[in-house]
């Protein structure tokens, strides 16, 4: 069973992914289909850490990524609701000049 949830909101091309208590490497085939698949970018995403506890460097590896394919310095990828471990995580590695932290 996967621990993420996509929903695409098509009125406005946003793409929330939802995750579960952990974003690690499990989750890698289905985050690069939902996000990296064959369908082009769409406008905007909304990366949900509300239940995650746990995440690795892989999680890093796969934001990067989504990042790289969303157009880079001109993507919109907010981070949403990571708890204040995840966010110093975050912080530490540098995401936070890089994604938008909500």
């Amino acid at each position: 069973m996967s621990s993420l949830t996509v929903h695409h909101d098509s009125e406005n091309d946003c793409l929330t992914l939802q995750l579960g208590e952990r974003f690690d490497f499990s989750v890698h085939r289905d985050f690069h289909d939902a996000c990296l698949g064959p369908a082009r970018p769409a406008r905007s995403y909304v990366v949900d850490l509300g239940e995650v506890s746990r995440m690795d460097s892989s999680a890093l590896g796969m934001l990067l990524l989504l990042r790289e394919h969303a157009g880079a310095d001109r993507a919109e990828i907010r981070i949403v609701n990571a708890g204040e471990e995840l966010r110093g995580t975050l912080r530490v590695a540098g995401f936070d000049k890089l994604f938008v932290l909500h």
